[in-house]
């Protein structure tokens, strides 16, 4: 879906990204992660031509983005920004259906899909009349992405789009983010610092550090398949946070028999181990089943390590 291939963006005359080259798939969320300054959000920028590249090709299915307009290359591209990006002299009702009005959609068609997202995106129809400064954190972040999907746009970008909120906020969004049908059709590529927001979410990662990549994997081939000692290092913090959180009931199917132990709490195979955990050890309270997990999980921690 997304081809970037050896580009370049120099400011200054200093690489802020040094001929780097990576695919988003079809229907993926890639992860572009590193550290403040590393040029993930100038990748990210290239892509819908917020930033010209000064050298390299990006092409979106197929075609070079040069051979676009920028005005009419980002119509088919959603962009969620950071601290949602919202006009705050303008509605939430006008914010969302900016898009619409460029595209000359009429007055029924934006209010049909604005209420439809308004209810994917847990946000009253009360907010519609209201000025983004008077929205919480979560609902600003709610209506910047309701004002990225109106137009169902095959392509998503997404710079930091979290990371403003408090951690109780984020995990409840995260959740939501998930699950919602309209993403499960788009190539996403999303920018974040955070490495557990990256693992929770991505399917893959592009790991990165001084304009270049370090390393392309899914979570568990970053954690377990590291290229060299910075990518080790980078997740050595939350190491073992982050292996529970890849882990799924699928692959300790060696260690133990979890279609059978754990259907009456309503898991899967894949059902995931951190999520597993966490509702045994709350409303399904059940000590027996929660160290068989952790006992299965550690078996299966020490073949992945070796």
């Amino acid at each position: 879906m997304i081809t970037v291939e050896s580009v370049t963006k120099n400011f200054n005359g200093k690489p802020a990204v040094d001929t780097i080259s990576f695919q988003a798939h079809d229907q993926e969320i890639l992860v572009l992660l590193g550290t403040s300054g590393c040029g993930k959000t100038t990748t990210l920028k290239m892509i819908n031509r917020l930033i010209e590249a000064d050298s390299g090709n990006i092409l979106i299915n197929g075609k070079n983005i040069r051979d676009q307009k920028p005005e009419e290359l980002r119509m088919g591209i959603g962009f969620v920004m950071q601290h949602s990006g919202l006009f705050p002299h303008y509605t939430i009702q006008q914010n969302i259906a900016v898009v619409p009005e460029l595209l000359k959609w009429d007055r029924k068609k934006t209010e049909n899909r604005t209420h439809e997202l308004l209810g994917k995106l847990h946000l009253s129809e009360d907010v519609l009349s209201r000025f983004p400064g008077e929205l919480s954190g979560g609902q600003q972040q709610r209506v910047g992405i309701a004002r990225a999907l109106i137009a169902n746009t095959p392509v998503l970008l997404m710079d930091e789009p979290f990371g403003a909120l408090d951690n109780i906020t984020k995990a409840d969004i995260h959740s939501e983010f998930k699950s919602l049908e309209e993403l499960k059709n788009k190539t996403i590529i999303l920018v974040t610092h955070d490495v557990q927001e990256a693992f929770e979410l991505g399917h893959r990662i592009c790991l990165m550090d001084k304009g270049k990549i370090i390393q392309t994997g899914t979570p568990k081939e970053m954690l377990y398949h590291p290229q060299n000692d910075f990518v080790s290092e980078f997740f050595a913090e939350n190491r073992l946070l982050l292996e529970y959180k890849t882990a799924v009931l699928k692959d300790l199917d060696t260690f133990l028999n979890s279609e059978n132990t754990y259907s009456e709490f309503g898991f899967t195979e894949n059902t995931g181990v951190w999520d597993a955990l966490q509702k045994l050890s709350s409303g399904h309270r059940n000590t027996e089943h929660y160290e068989t997990l952790i006992r299965a999980f550690n078996e299966y921690r020490k073949l992945q390590i070796i």
